[in-house]
Order: structure tokens, then C-alpha cells, then sequence
């Protein structure tokens, strides 16, 4: 009775939405599906990639996960094709639909995990403390957090050596014949905190269209984009002749800084150094031989 209690507790931490007796069947391998590229990389990072079977279109990183079969989209998930896999595990992002699939895998006693899909430090180690347990890695999952820590402690080293911060836009894509940039409650906008960096765009929430006239008048010394992004413009040149760009100081010095997509934003196990390394383009003359102990 102990022992079935102990596990129960467990189960609830972990933000187990029911089916517990699929979960409590230890004897069988584990057949995990993973819905969000950060969730894949926390696997990969736990070393429990063995359990998995499927993932979702967004796992890109690490490149065995593109290997894997691929169950769609983790906003536009079908039942039929994660049934498919016969999974005893759904380990998927808090953000994962549409509804009306999540409530057709419930029907038929999928045992599901939801993982917080907020984007912050705090969250990427509560995802960590999640799936770790999920997968049965807690000790390794101890090891991760404490690795990811310590890279946040290099990265609070380095502040005092910060004077000044320079004004960054994260470009997302171009829609209608304008850009989409980040304001508040993106995971870009997150980013850039992070690096010291202010956010030219703060004032709005979520992704605002802006024409040329606004981004010349938030004048940002440092253009942010994403691999994926840059390649929607078609590269640096085309980029460069987008109406407003070249008059912007950013623009005029061509201090574009550019990074993988799911590195920058995923918030996953990299997040920590995704953020040191920006926070290096961004103060190119921070030196971690100079930071405070």
C-alpha cells in the first residue's frame, strides 16, 4: 500500500493528467511519444532517448531525433497517427492540441504528461524536474539542472562588467509586406533579457507588425533573427535592402546577430548557453577572465 501511495504522490508532481494504471505498469518498456522540440532535447540530454518512438515535427535537435518517426505538428496533433505507435507515454508541451485530439487520447486511456511551456529559466527547470521523473532519470536529471546552473552563474558573472545596453530587434518574419517583431511575453523577448539586451519593441505583447517608419524610429543597434528567418528574406543581402533596415543603426553598422531557432528559443536544456552566447554578441568585450567570482 506503501509502495502504491509513494507512486501516486509521484504521479502528481509530475503533472500526470490521469491514466495511472498505464503509467504503474513498470513491466512493460517504455514507449514514449515526445510532443516539443525542448521536450525531445530533454530526453536526449537525460539520456532516455531509448524510450522514445515518435516525436513531433518541431524535435530538429539533436539530429537522431529527425530520424525518428514523426507524428505532425504539436498545435495540429491527429489521435490516429500517436496511436499508431502504440505509446504507453505522452510526454507533450502544455501548448500541444487541438483540444478535441487530447480528449480523443484521454477517451482511450493514453497515459499523458502536459509539460509548462512558459519561457523562463524557472521553466526550463521545472520541464527538467517533469520529464526526468517521467522517464525515470531523476539523478540525471539532478546532474542537468546542475549543469544549467552553473552556466547561469557564468552568465550573472558577467554583469557587472555591462554598462550599457544595446537596443535589439527580433525580426520573426515578414507578413503582408511588413515585419513581425517581438514585443513582451516571446520567448525572444525573454532572450534578450537574458542577454542584457533591451527589447526596441517592449512596449507591445506578443509579435506586432511594424513598417519601416517604426523600426527607423526605434532605431536598434543590433538586428536578432533566427537561421530559419533569415533564410524566409533570403539571406543577409535581401535582408539588407528590406525598406527601413539600412537606416537603422543597426542596419548601418550591420550588426545583425543570427542563431539556430531552437537554440534561441526553444527554452530546453541549451537555454543557458544559448543565452551566454548571446550575451557575447551583444558585449562582444565581455571576458569571463574579468568576471566577479
Amino acid at each position: 500500500m506503501n509502495k502504491l501511495i509513494k507512486t501516486a504522490v509521484v504521479l502528481s508532481v509530475i503533472g500526470c493528467l490521469g491514466f495511472c494504471q498505464s503509467l504503474l505498469a513498470t513491466e512493460k518498456p517504455q514507449r514514449t511519444i515526445a510532443l516539443g522540440g525542448d521536450i525531445t532535447e530533454i530526453i536526449y540530454a537525460l539520456q532516455a532517448q531509448h524510450q522514445l518512438v515518435g516525436v513531433d515535427t518541431t524535435s530538429i535537435w539533436p539530429k537522431a531525433a529527425t530520424l525518428l518517426p514523426k507524428v505532425g505538428y504539436f498545435r495540429a496533433l491527429s489521435a490516429e497517427g500517436i496511436l499508431s505507435l502504440s505509446p504507453n507515454l505522452l510526454l507533450m508541451s502544455a501548448e500541444a492540441g487541438p483540444p478535441t485530439v487530447i480528449e480523443q487520447l484521454k477517451a482511450v486511456n493514453t497515459p499523458i504528461v502536459q509539460v509548462p511551456s512558459d519561457k523562463t529559466i524557472e521553466g526550463v527547470l521545472s520541464k527538467i524536474k517533469i520529464i526526468a521523473s517521467a522517464v525515470n532519470e531523476t539523478e540525471r536529471g539532478d546532474i542537468l539542472i546542475q549543469q544549467l546552473k552553473n552556466t547561469l552563474n557564468k552568465l550573472e558573472s558577467l554583469k557587472p562588467q555591462i554598462k550599457t545596453k544595446p537596443r535589439v530587434v527580433f525580426l520573426f518574419s515578414v507578413a503582408k509586406g511588413n515585419l513581425l517583431a517581438a514585443g513582451t511575453g516571446t520567448a525572444a523577448d525573454a532572450m534578450i533579457n537574458l542577454a542584457s539586451g533591451e527589447n526596441v519593441f517592449k512596449q507591445y505583447n506578443g509579435y506586432k507588425p511594424v513598417n519601416s517608419e517604426m523600426l527607423i524610429a526605434a532605431a536598434p543597434d543590433i538586428l536578432l533573427l533566427t537561421d530559419r528567418v533569415l533564410d524566409s528574406f533570403g539571406g543577409i543581402e535581401k535582408l539588407m535592402d528590406f525598406p527601413g533596415i539600412p537606416l537603422t543603426p543597426a542596419g548601418k553598422n550591420k550588426r545583425i546577430v543570427i542563431m539556430d531557432t531552437l537554440y534561441l528559443l526553444g527554452f530546453g536544456p541549451r537555454t543557458a548557453q544559448a543565452a551566454l552566447d548571446l550575451s557575447y554578441q551583444f558585449h562582444p568585450k565581455l571576458s569571463l577572465d574579468k568576471a566577479s567570482e
